[in-house]
Order: structure tokens, then sequence, then C-alpha cells
């Protein structure tokens, strides 16, 4: 396929990449930075701009991926007209390229969005309710599904909607759990644990989140939404004490919980397994040890 990979530059998105490439896809990364290797195409795209965003997709793709976004909370809870912009409008920028040159979107969306629902077990069909919003990062990702949806029942933009748990692994971006756990522990520094670490997430494994992203190039992924999600849920404070068991001699402080923080979901992934046969491999505990040994090379 001719495959378009916009945000191949990141965390996740260089991973997908990856894994595109080795499944002998063409193709090409949108980013204001360079990819991470030579022989991935690079276009440079700025998706603020919505005129240099229809002519840089006009190439009659088959999919692109919609990875570029701003996912850190404590970003999003600073810069909220910003993360409206990358994480909205950037969107509908997108959607109208794909109305304009036809193909399918493939969008990179959350298990934050569950935030909006009732009741601790969640899946593709749960209704979300607007009403429980408690976070403009959280909004965002709402917003961008319903625009999604919207392009798709108006202009017949074809799409699927990956609603990601939380990421970590190699070239992992500063700011998420098990990322700061990790470099503050090794610069001698303590461990910080917003609240009292009794939280649960579900971690996923980043090549285990990429290869779901190169399952849902399956037809039977046309015009679906999946859940992404890793082997189990831990808490906090497993995290902390696995850091902890793996490098010795680790501080953890507690302090005040964060505002918005995210309300935990037991959220099945099983449609995924079922239509796309995926599933994650790698459990918490090896996947922190893989992420200490890399940066331990950088």
């Amino acid at each position: 396929m001719k495959v378009g990979v916009i945000g191949g530059s990141g965390f996740i998105g260089s991973h997908v990449v990856d894994k595109l490439l080795e499944a002998g896809h063409d193709v090409t990364v949108f980013d204001i930075m360079r990819p991470h290797r030579e022989d991935a195409r690079h276009i440079f795209l700025d998706l603020f701009d919505f005129h240099k965003v229809v002519v840089a997709l006009a190439g009659n793709y088959d999919v692109i991926y919609l990875l570029a976004a701003i996912a850190n909370v404590d970003d999003v809870h600073n810069n909220p007209v910003e993360t409206a912009i990358v994480n909205f409008q950037g969107v509908v920028n997108v959607l109208e390229a794909i109305r304009r040159y036809e193909g399918r979107l493939i969008f990179a969306s959350t298990v934050w969005v569950y935030t909006l629902a009732k009741g601790k077990k969640v899946d593709e069909n749960t209704p979300l309710l607007v009403e429980n919003v408690n976070h403009t990062y959280t909004a965002s990702k709402v917003a961008a599904e319903l625009y999604i949806q919207s392009y798709n029942h108006l202009y017949g933009v074809d799409f699927t909607i990956l609603r990601y748990g939380i990421p970590y692994g190699s070239r992992g971006r500063v700011g998420t759990v098990i990322t700061n756990f990790i470099e503050r522990s090794l610069r001698g520094e303590p461990i910080i644990i917003y609240g009292d670490g009794s939280q649960k997430r579900n971690f996923i494994y980043v090549e285990d989140l990429a290869e779901g992203n190169v399952a849902a190039l399956k037809e039977a992924a046309r015009n679906q939404t999946y859940n992404l999600e890793g082997l189990r849920y831990v808490d906090v404070k497993e995290i902390a004490e696995t850091v902890k068991r793996l490098l010795g001699n680790v501080r953890i402080e507690h302090k005040d919980a964060r505002p918005g923080d995210y309300e935990t979901k037991i959220v099945s992934a099983e449609k995924a397994k079922r239509e796309l046969g995926w599933e994650p491999k790698v459990d918490i505990e090896e996947g922190i040890k893989r992420y200490i040994d890399w940066y331990k090379k950088q």
C-alpha cells in the first residue's frame, strides 16, 4: 500500500514507520522533524497550515495515519489553545485533504475518551457522555472522533479510529509515567507519584501498539473503532516498585493528585483480537527492562 504517516518522526509514529516498512509498504513520513531512518521518504508538514496540508497529501495515498498530537496531559493542561489547534483543527485539515483526494484515515485516539462513559468496564460500543468531560485532552480527542464520523456520514471519507492505551518503550517522549520514573531514577532523583499510587493503568509496549496500527490496514478495519490496550492493569505503585527493583537505590515520594487525571476503566481489546488478529505480547516488567536497556545506550 501507499501510506502516509503524519507524525511519523515521533515516539509512536517512528515505530509505526518501522513496522510498515518491514511489511513492505510504500511509506512517506509527514512531520516537522526528520525521520529516525534514512530509507523513509520525508515531507515537511505543519498541520497548522491548511493549504499546505492539502497540497502535501495530494499523492493518492491508500491510507493516511494521523499520529501527530499534543499528548502529554500536563502540556495540554498548560496550553489549551495550542492543543485545540493541533488535536482538533489539525484533524479537520487532514480530513478535508482526504475528502478531496480519497483514501482512508487511521486516527490515533485514546482510551481517555472512556472517562466520559458510565461504569468501569467499557468497549467500543460504550456510549460516551459529553457532560462527563473533565479534561481538555479528552475533549480534543472526542471532538476529533466526532468530526471523523461526520466526514464519513456527509462525504464518505473512510476511517479507522484506534484508541490507544498508555504507550511506553524506546524513543519514549518525556512526560509519561514510566519515562519519568526511569529518567529520574537514573539521575539519582526521587520518583514522584501523584496521589497515593493506587490508580491503575494499562500500559502498552510501543512495538505492540505499532503492530496494532499495521493490523488496522486490513479491510475489516474500514470505518471501525478499536481499542489497543496492553496485557494487564497495574497500579502506579507497582510501576515505581518495578523500576526500583530493576535499578536499585531509588527513593519514592508522593505529591497531590493532578486535576482531571485519568479515571481507571477496564477497556476491552477483544474486538481488535477478533477482527484484526492483534493482541499485545510484552508484559510490563519485560517492557520496562527493554526501555532501561535502550535508555542507557543513549
